[in-house]
């Protein structure tokens, strides 16, 4: 594929600023690595070999009966019984980790929360589980609702920031009058109301800041369609009997976009401490899920009898804001016009 010459220079300055390039790359090998959590830390084998066949836990749920057990439930690979049952006929490979984020060590030499060593590499938060297993997952979940609401957030608000910048006049009056009034909401408030009448979920958390969160962008938008909406080459579009959705998405929109990328990594960033705070204050996930934010609560909780617990939390957190703060500043130095190549 061959990229124009604006496309090149921007992709040119983009990898000129090393911290930025080298933290994009840092960050996706973390994402790839969170996205395969599975086959890193659980407490189901990887493989098993029984009786000539193989068998795949992580992608298929087994009765004990399988490998000659009594029961129709589940395996509980952990077990001794169903470990001597299995490896009497064949062998499991289990991952690096063998512990999911709401597994329980049971066998911890002392009560939890109980410090690192060989088989809890980060330790055990107050009820057993492993830190570094609900650290993966929760890495993860972090960054898919991050990316997720961004992207949703973003489009809603790059669409009511064209329309209100394009058409201007009334409609763009009583658009920014209903937006100044939704935007001073107490968002807060709303989201405690919201937590106690329905189950806090991963969506219904999506939901409810997707519903604060896409006002972010719709002044930088409507600023730039109201810029080039006057411009000679939208006039001439005009003149020539062209739609005003076409003009908007062909010849206004990819100028509002370089603006708006520039902006995304923040965005990003932001979404992520929403959920972390909600996390930490109660009003996020369902208990039990993988959480980075209630982890922090745990460090909090017991900053001197655990600290590992916290430092985990903040070393992670502070890893995945750190690396799209250097990216945000790459992007926009990519899409600065005043930036020269090095």
């Amino acid at each position: 594929m061959i990229l124009s010459p604006i496309t090149q220079r921007r992709l040119a300055l983009f990898k000129a600023n090393k911290r930025g390039y080298y933290s994009f790359w840092l960050f996706i090998a973390l994402f790839i690595i969170c996205l395969g959590a599975e086959f890193i830390a659980n407490d189901k084998p990887l493989l098993v070999k029984y009786d000539g066949g193989y068998y795949f836990p992580i992608v298929h749920e087994y009765p004990e009966t399988t490998f000659g057990g009594d029961f129709e439930t589940e395996t509980d690979y952990r077990d001794s019984f169903a470990i001597e049952l299995i490896e009497e006929k064949g062998w499991m490979i289990w991952p690096p980790v063998k512990f999911s984020y709401n597994s329980i060590n049971y066998a911890l030499s002392q009560p939890a929360p109980a410090p690192p060593d060989t088989t809890n590499i980060l330790g055990t938060d107050d009820q057993g589980r492993d830190v570094f297993a609900r650290m993966l997952y929760g890495f993860r979940i972090s960054i898919l609702f991050g990316l997720i609401l961004t992207v949703v957030s973003s489009i809603i608000g790059i669409i009511a920031g064209a329309f209100q910048g394009y058409y201007g006049g009334k409609t763009d009056l009583i658009m920014q009058r209903l937006i100044e009034i939704w935007s001073s909401l107490p968002s807060l408030y709303i989201l405690i109301i919201f937590s106690a009448m329905f189950v806090p979920g991963f969506w219904t958390l999506l939901l409810i800041l997707l519903l604060f969160s896409w006002v972010r962008l719709v002044d930088l938008v409507r600023a730039e369609f109201l810029r080039a909406r006057n411009f000679e080459y939208v006039r001439a579009a005009k003149a020539l009997g062209v739609s005003n959705l076409t003009i908007m998405y062909r010849h206004v929109l990819p100028n509002a976009m370089v603006a708006t990328l520039t902006f995304m990594p923040f965005i990003l960033t932001d979404s992520i401490v929403a959920l972390t705070s909600l996390d930490f204050l109660g009003l996020g996930m369902p208990p039990g899920s993988a959480s980075i934010g209630e982890l922090l609560k745990q460090g909090k909780n017991y900053v001197k009898e655990a600290p590992w617990i916290g430092m985990t939390a903040f070393a992670s957190l502070a890893v995945m804001l750190t690396l799209l703060t250097f990216i945000g500043e790459a992007v926009r130095d990519a899409f600065d016009p005043r930036k020269n190549i090095h």
